[in-house]
């Protein structure tokens, strides 16, 4: 009876650790089945491109199956990537940069907005006068959560007027409603914020009462903090390892996001805000068309990353990050043009 019983075992179990090797590991998932994006924030601006090309129907046209999985911040969409439970981020360039800082392979393959569109504003009920940036040295500053593009960015502000990285208590409020209410009542005193939430907090206490202490929404606002024309923010990005069994994927993708940014340039803010899920206006429609006209000249025309705008990024995060500093970096490793679709002519 021993016998048989382990005549029928040992069989199963070579076959269960067969399949067990087979099986893909997190990130590793090949060709085929469905993808999850996670996304920094969806309603915020930023990362309109990703939730509008499945709004336009752009996914199930290239025969992609994609679940778009809302976090809280870029921080949050990265360690989604890093533990499985994502395949593809939409998020900010910088944590590709990040990750090649501690030798993991994290590439962006098309890049979606040209400008950071980050605004850097004080709250009307500020536990201190704040005039400028070096006035935030003790506040209380909020960022959509910590370690994420927000974060950095405030971290780079500080740095670029001589105080520590650190100089500023940094509490995560999250991007959309969160944050309008924190600036709002004063549970920060001043915040890093993303439209359609910084828009809204100006029509509900009234734009003067909100003092701006720099706005990348503009090439000139990019000009001013960081010295180039552009600037690489969000993007898609995923590991080394699923981009090399999911090619094929990864250009349609790619492919859909040029196609919506497309979209985007050829048609208005109104049309664009129709096409969005109405709760995403946050009760007031005008104020979030308003946000997608001003929006409109940051996203990217044809999702192309250029070469002197990842290096601008490398060295704003190096300012401020040692690890980053001190690192090798192949900035040619953090990103691809090649799953672009290729242009005509």
């Amino acid at each position: 009876m021993i016998r048989t019983v382990k005549r029928v075992v040992a069989p199963l179990l070579a076959l269960a650790l067969v399949l067990s090797a087979c099986q893909a590991k997190p990130g590793e998932r090949s060709e085929g089945g469905e993808i999850t994006i996670g996304i920094g924030g969806q309603p915020l601006l930023v990362y309109l491109p990703t939730t509008l090309a499945r709004e336009l129907g752009y996914y199930e046209e290239a025969g992609l199956t994609v679940n778009l999985e809302d976090l809280q911040g870029g921080s949050k969409a990265l360690q989604a990537l890093q533990g499985g439970s994502v395949d593809v981020v939409s998020g900010y360039y910088d944590h590709a940069i990040q990750m090649a800082a501690k030798d993991r392979e994290v590439r962006s393959f098309v890049t979606m907005l040209r400008y950071p569109s980050i605004v850097l504003a004080v709250s009307p009920k500020a536990s201190k006068p704040i005039d400028s940036v070096a006035d935030l040295a003790g506040a209380n500053v909020g960022v959509t959560a910590p370690g994420s593009s927000t974060d950095f960015f405030l971290k780079y502000m500080l740095d670029k007027e001589g105080l520590a990285p650190d100089a500023a208590t940094v509490q995560g409020i999250g991007g959309d409603a969160g944050a309008v209410t924190a600036m709002e009542q004063g549970r920060v005193d001043a915040a890093v914020m993303i439209d359609p939430a910084f828009s809204l907090l100006g029509q509900r206490v009234g734009e003067d009462n909100v003092k701006v202490l720099t706005d990348t929404r503009t090439a000139e606002g990019v000009q001013e903090d960081f010295g180039v024309p552009t600037y690489p923010a969000a993007v898609l990005y995923s590991t080394g390892t699923w981009l090399e069994n999911n090619e094929e994927n990864a250009r349609k993708l790619a492919g859909v996001i040029v196609k919506t940014l497309e979209w985007i340039d050829q048609h208005s803010a109104e049309e664009i805000a129709d096409r969005m899920p109405a709760e995403y206006s946050q009760g007031n429609r005008e104020v979030y068309v308003e946000s997608i006209a001003k929006a409109k000249d940051a996203y990217s025309k044809d999702g192309v990353m250029q070469a002197d705008g990842a290096e601008a990024v490398r060295s704003v995060l190096a300012q401020f990050d040692k690890e980053i500093a001190g690192a090798d970096i192949d900035l040619a490793g953090t990103y691809s043009n090649d799953y672009l679709p290729a242009k005509e002519g």
